[in-house]
């Protein structure tokens, strides 16, 4: 899933502070999982610019909604009769959804609520982690299902390097060398000549570095 967190309180008032009317909307996608954007997280975050107007002595108008997802076009269509009674629109979807309300409402102010972080796991309540970036070239099946591109701190295709030590990355000993992770799960699968194989040259065109990436499904294409 995506992992967004909350942007400060103070920032978020700097993007609205001189509107009348604000729907703040959440998504009920990655961002509640993750506790970002929800509709608890709109509750709360409407509550606290209510707060702060109030403080102020000024009348300001904030409403809330959370929509399906904020990803789609179909499910921003949910608001079309109501959005342009607002000033402004404060998402807490992740980028993503940020940007597909932009596109929906041209004329219309969109701010982010959130940081969207990285793709991610959640491994306990409170805490995510990272595990993919997305990198459109997948490795995993020779990798043991663990990702170097991601939890390699080098993004090293062939590892270990020599800044490991005891099992641990050099850039902090709180973290674990993604090769390390690499080798002892090739261990316990019984494949460790698999640790012995050399990738190619990665193809990082399908990466960031070949620019916004496109995926076609001529099959699901109506």
């Amino acid at each position: 899933m995506i992992v967004a967190d909350k942007k400060p309180i103070e920032e978020i008032i700097e993007y609205v502070k001189d509107k009348k009317s604000i729907l703040v909307a959440g998504c009920n996608e990655c961002v509640t999982v993750c506790e970002a954007g929800g509709k608890k997280e709109v509750g709360i975050l409407a509550s606290a610019l209510r707060m702060y107007f109030k403080n102020k002595g000024e009348d300001v108008r904030i409403d809330e909604v959370t929509l399906e997802r904020q990803c789609d076009h179909e499910y921003l269509q949910e608001i079309a009769g109501t959005v342009r009674e607002y000033d402004g629109i404060l998402s807490i979807a992740c980028g993503v959804g940020i940007q597909f309300m932009a596109e929906e409402y041209p004329n219309m102010p969109v701010y982010p609520g959130v940081n969207t972080c990285f793709m991610g796991a959640t491994e306990e309540r409170g805490l995510w982690v990272e595990r993919c970036q997305g990198c459109g070239e997948c490795v995993l099946a020779f990798t043991g299902a663990v990702c170097p591109v991601t939890r390699c701190a080098k993004r090293v295709l062939n590892g270990p390097c020599g800044g490991s030590t005891e099992g641990k990355c050099e850039i902090s000993k709180d973290v674990d060398c993604a090769w390390q992770l690499i080798v002892d799960r090739l261990k316990a699968l019984g494949r460790l000549e698999d640790y012995e194989k050399l990738f190619p040259i990665k193809n990082w065109s399908t990466d960031r570095a070949g620019g916004p990436r496109k995926v076609v499904r001529e099959d699901v294409q109506s």
